[in-house]
């Protein structure tokens, strides 16, 4: 009993858990908080950051002094030299040594200048590449999250569409048994009214998968129930934003992040190339030592160990020390020659950002007015639809028109209501990515 009486408290407090994760209703800014802080791509790109940042700290200390302190104890039984006395003793004698050593690098060709160099680069493009995939995130979560709410307005139109078609089927059949319509308007009506209750059960399926799919984006449980809250945005303040395509290039060009992550890649490339190419010259380092051995002969008189240690048995070296590359069997060519091919493949991906980048300004400038357009024509069809939907109702109440064309008014009416909606939520996302495309998307923009 102790035992399933445990088990059920796990489950039930590893359920509570997982509700916590994800709020009963979500609304979009938390969407995408959720995504920023669960997407395993950001999460692991924030990692490479940090590593990024110490080994740039690493690089610039590495153009300073290196310490080191070391010690050794150990026994040596047969011949050796007593440093006391000047002579070969054969016997047990313990010694212990430490010193303490430095060096400094002089000249090396620059290359651990470059090397530094290098590494604040890498570690400038690393923070661009955070800041780029936190836009990915943002957007990409704002396309699905627009996609389910695009999906329950289809819900709603679909299911007034079946209360529609559901009274219209109520009222044929009272006119039916009154004798004023034929059985073969009450048949079609019928029909009408299954296919619209079709419709709807395919538009709240297509909601669940695409709200699944949100959930896996934002890395929640998908069979948590959680209902989506709509978003406030003011369509009037997108239709008067007016926008200019070089002032949208300029922006682009000084506010993307991947842009600016190639121009520190090429850096960091040319710099690594420099860095090799150093390593064809001389280096020179200074380089100093201090230390002490103390030694204690078994079987005969010693000095005590401070005496050892602050006489005659220190040792203080210094000076500089001289490497001349002559010959490695060319490892430092084929490095070298490596290092410039990553380097003209930085340029060559530099360059290709800036005209993809220029390439993604038309495009979503263009789809923004394209955008703009198609939501005034769905808006125009949406009324237009709504009025002759109106007269035909009448008409068909009067006698003066038939079922059919009262159906096709209908599947008009319906059909103009999705394409409505449709181009009311492609122009917020068109909008939102304007945005993205010229680099300045943020969190705090998000509705």
């Amino acid at each position: 009993m102790k035992k399933v009486f445990f088990i059920i408290l796990v489950v039930a407090v590893g359920k509570v858990y997982a509700q916590d994760q994800v709020p009963a209703k979500l609304t979009f800014k938390e969407a995408v908080k959720i995504g920023l802080q669960n997407n395993v791509l950001l999460n692991q790109q924030k990692n490479q950051l940090e590593y990024t940042q110490i080994n740039k700290t690493s690089s610039m200390l590495q153009l300073g002094p290196t310490v080191q302190a070391q010690g050794s104890a150990y026994r040596n039984d047969g011949n050796s030299f007593n440093n006391q006395t000047g002579e070969v003793v054969n016997g047990v004698i313990d010694f212990v040594n430490g010193s303490i050593n430095a060096s400094m690098p002089v000249f090396s060709g620059m290359n651990t200048l470059n090397l530094y160099r290098q590494a604040a680069s890498l570690n400038e493009a690393q923070l661009h590449f955070v800041n780029r995939s936190t836009q990915d995130v943002i957007q990409l979560v704002s396309a699905q999250y627009l996609v389910c709410m695009l999906d329950q307005e289809l819900i709603k139109i679909n299911q007034e569409n079946v209360n529609t078609q559901k009274v219209q089927y109520d009222q044929i059949k009272e006119q039916v048994n009154l004798g004023s319509k034929a059985e073969a308007d009450l048949a079609n009506q019928e029909y009408q009214w299954r296919n619209a209750e079709l419709v709807l059960v395919r538009s709240r399926n297509t909601f669940k998968n695409d709200r699944s799919t949100l959930a896996l984006t934002i890395q929640v449980d998908p069979s948590l129930p959680f209902e989506l809250e709509p978003i406030n945005w003011d369509i009037n303040a997108v239709l008067a934003d007016s926008m200019i395509l070089d002032e949208l290039y300029a922006t682009a060009m000084d506010r993307r992040s991947d842009l600016k992550q190639t121009e520190n890649s090429e850096k960091a490339a040319h710099f690594n190339y420099s860095a090799n190419k150093g390593l064809y010259y001389p280096t020179i380092y200074a380089g100093a030592s201090y230390g002490s051995r103390y030694n204690y002969v078994h079987g005969a008189p010693n000095r005590s160990f401070s005496d050892q240690f602050t006489q005659d048995n220190t040792q203080l070296s210094y000076g500089f020390s001289l490497t001349i590359p002559i010959y490695g069997g060319l490892a430092v060519r084929s490095q070298t020659a490596f290092s410039k091919v990553s380097y003209e493949n930085a340029k060559l991906r530099h360059k290709n950002m800036e005209v993809t980048i220029k390439s993604d300004v038309i495009r979503v400038y263009q789809n923004f007015n394209d955008a703009k357009s198609a939501y005034f024509a769905a808006q125009a069809q949406r009324n237009a639809a709504q009025i002759s939907y109106n007269m035909e109702k009448e008409r068909y109440d009067l006698g003066i028109s038939d079922i059919v064309q009262l159906t096709t008014s209908n599947q008009a009416h319906v059909n103009a209501q999705a394409t409505y909606q449709g181009a009311l939520y492609t122009l917020m996302f068109q909008r939102l990515l304007i945005q993205y495309a010229i680099g300045t998307l943020k969190f705090e923009d998000i509705p």
